[in-house]
């Protein structure tokens, strides 16, 4: 039909740069999800759902938060998860695409600007660019290139607040934000802080409330915390003072406009915090894992370890990754390929993530079997 012939087009130029993407089923041992506990297929977490049932919890919530949808769970795991974190509130939100362009499209205002780390994830990069405020992208994990591009905004003729967004813990490369240094600027600056905590948070910081546990409660610092990775479930929860929350619920079109999440869901994430608190022997074995794989990455390969449970490791052409990663399949090794424009041009690679789901010596049989692939697939 010629009215998709523009389609077909497109497809087949990304196929000829070996970035054509396709759905491909779970299969073989993970070495490629967020679970990073292991909670996902937890019976406690089976059982919190089983016995919500019983209690009459519905699966779906019927309506917005504002209209019917506004059930006594999805408050529960808000006053729950604002204690936990302790922030003074939390608003849940379906993902932690939807909570960060909520968050980027309301509380900017038109004449602040968004100082936003050149990776951030694409669901900022979706809420900055329907945000009536100026964005700038500043160098990865460089605070004096933060500092210095609020300074020539100011200079330039800045009247509103600057924001500084950033992630806790990149989920492409591993790698960590000076978070300290990023808050001090935020204070110097009059500026407000947003922290994704994607995948810190349950793994990092006390009792698992992530890499930004110290900033949290301070009036000029949001935090999101995503359900959907080692908290097991789905959805995220959006860590900000009161006011900011309260703003979100009356101006936030994604949040006033989409039927409420699953109170069964709520249910769960509910359930997945009291397991950080009540079995810290999880993030123990966790912590061990990963210093045990980053190591291992660094003997068998040759690689700089990230030092989290995120291993990038770098291929460079489309083609080749992609041919890595199939062969790691066709072993049983869970083993994706990522290739721009998740992240920049020449920078494909395969991203290994380190998860409860397997042990150590799965983990330097997987390492062997990749370097022998990526020497069977030589550049």
């Amino acid at each position: 039909m010629i009215a998709l012939a523009r389609y077909r087009k497109t497809l087949a130029g990304l196929e000829g740069k070996g970035r054509r993407r396709a759905l491909v089923a779970q299969a073989g041992i993970d070495f490629t999800s967020n679970d990073y506990l292991a909670l996902a297929s937890a019976p406690r977490l089976k059982a919190a759902i089983a016995a919500a049932i019983e209690r009459g919890v519905p699966v779906g919530a019927g309506g917005s938060r504002l209209l019917r949808g506004n059930h006594p769970e999805h408050e529960a795991l808000e006053a729950e998860a604002a204690a936990y974190f302790g922030a003074e509130r939390v608003l849940f939100f379906s993902s932690g695409y939807a909570a960060n362009v909520a968050l980027f499209s309301t509380l900017p205002q038109r004449d602040d600007v968004i100082i936003h780390d050149a990776l951030i994830h694409a669901s900022a990069h979706e809420g900055i660019s329907a945000s009536k405020a100026t964005a700038v992208s500043v160098a990865h994990n460089d605070p004096s290139a933060f500092e210095a591009a609020i300074v020539r905004w100011r200079r330039e003729g800045g009247r509103g607040q600057p924001w500084i967004a950033v992630e806790s813990l990149y989920s492409m490369d591993g790698d960590r934000a000076p978070l300290d240094e990023l808050a001090a600027i935020a204070d110097r600056h009059e500026g407000l802080l947003v922290i994704d905590e994607a995948h810190a948070t349950g793994v990092f910081g006390p009792g698992g409330r992530g890499l930004a546990a110290g900033l949290e409660r301070r009036g000029n610092v949001i935090v999101l915390h995503t359900c959907g990775k080692a908290l097991g479930v789905s959805g995220a929860l959006l860590a900000a003072p009161a006011v900011a929350c309260d703003y979100l619920v009356n101006r936030a079109r994604g949040f006033i406009y989409s039927t409420a999440p699953s109170p069964l869901v709520a249910a769960a994430v509910r359930e997945a915090l009291t397991m950080l608190a009540d079995e810290p022997e999880r993030r123990a074995d966790f912590d061990a894992l990963r210093s045990f794989a980053n190591s291992a990455l660094t003997e068998r390969l040759g690689v700089k370890a990230s030092g989290t449970q995120i291993l990038p490791v770098m291929i460079g052409d489309n083609g080749r990754a992609v041919r890595i990663a199939e062969r790691m399949r066709a072993e049983g090794l869970d083993i994706r390929a990522i290739r721009p424009p998740t992240v920049p041009e020449g920078t494909a690679r395969l991203r290994i993530a380190i998860t409860l789901n397997v042990d150590r010596e799965t983990i330097l049989r997987m390492l062997d079997r990749l370097a022998s692939a990526m020497a069977e697939e030589a550049p």
